[in-house]
């Protein structure tokens, strides 16, 4: 059984290291607790005195173990797209078996409005969340900047960024930010059940400008292409991405031009006490590495 104070699940992906990272920083290693899927990651985790447990949410009877004796708790979503309504349930169930006094969720921006179909399991989840009775607080991520930093190689190569976002603003932040703000949630004094946070970054910008600070920093003129939402998939699947990954990317894009990935609530930057990162700052980043 678990004796950890605080659980993050799925915290063998990039968001959750990120806040495995973040608790480190003034929680000690006894009091966390994580759920992984690898033995490398689970051995990783073990090395720095965490409490490990081996599971995944598509199974439930490996979900008890890892929420007993939990306090605090967050639920990173799955990415397995089509199936997570079904495994957030089997986790809300045993944060509600365990007693969990808080479970914070990572949803979607504005997901009770968004027209993105991403939004559709993440409302499905939030009504499971209240519908379950479990103290719950709902971080409602926004955009990663690193979703579009990845193309950045393929922009250099070419001197063209594609999409389908038009003039649509996208108010962007790096994972960090979120992973700071999960961190500010499950280590506050106040109370956080109840609370709803439209996280997003301080300073949207259009895919056209995004293209303008590449071709800055890099010294290599690069040119946004404005694509129907078909043509825009069509060449992300071209690219050598798999179908439904590329119908995510250019749903998400066309759902950008319509403004649902913007957002002037400055609830991210309030959270974590200092500005988001901009988005010259990812780009640099990207073009070190």
């Amino acid at each position: 059984m678990s004796a950890s104070r605080f659980l993050v699940t799925g915290a063998n992906g990039q968001l959750g290291r990120l806040v495995v990272d973040g608790l480190l920083e003034t929680v000690a290693p006894a009091e966390i607790g994580v759920l992984v899927r690898s033995d490398k990651a689970a051995a990783g985790f073990a090395a720095r005195g965490l409490h490990v447990h081996k599971g995944d949410y598509g199974r439930p009877e490996t979900l008890t173990a890892a929420f007993a004796g939990v306090d605090r708790a967050l639920l990173i979503s799955s990415s397995e797209i089509g199936q997570r309504t079904a495994q957030h349930r089997n986790a809300i169930e045993a944060a509600r078996q365990a007693g969990v006094k808080l479970l914070a969720y990572t949803s979607l921006l504005h997901a009770d409005t968004s027209p993105l179909g991403l939004a559709e399991e993440h409302r499905q989840t939030e009504a499971t969340l209240t519908a379950s009775g479990v103290p719950h607080a709902l971080l409602r991520n926004g955009w990663y900047t690193e979703n579009y930093a990845a193309s950045i190689p393929a922009a250099l190569a070419h001197g063209v960024m594609l999409g389908s976002a038009g003039d649509g603003r996208i108010a962007s932040a790096a994972r960090a930010d979120y992973a700071a703000a999960a961190v500010k949630v499950l280590t506050a004094a106040a109370p956080q059940a109840g609370r709803t946070y439209e996280l997003a970054g301080d300073a949207p910008y259009t895919l056209a400008e995004f293209a303008a600070e590449l071709s800055r920093q890099s010294g290599k003129t690069v040119a946004y292409q404005n694509l129907p939402e078909a043509d825009y998939k069509a060449a992300l699947v071209g690219a050598g991405l798999p179908e439904p990954f590329a119908a995510l990317l250019a749903d998400s894009d066309a759902g950008a031009a319509k403004g649902a990935l913007n957002d002037a609530s400055g609830d991210l930057g309030g959270l974590i006490g200092r500005p988001t990162t901009p988005l010259s700052a990812t780009i640099a980043a990207a073009l070190r590495a």
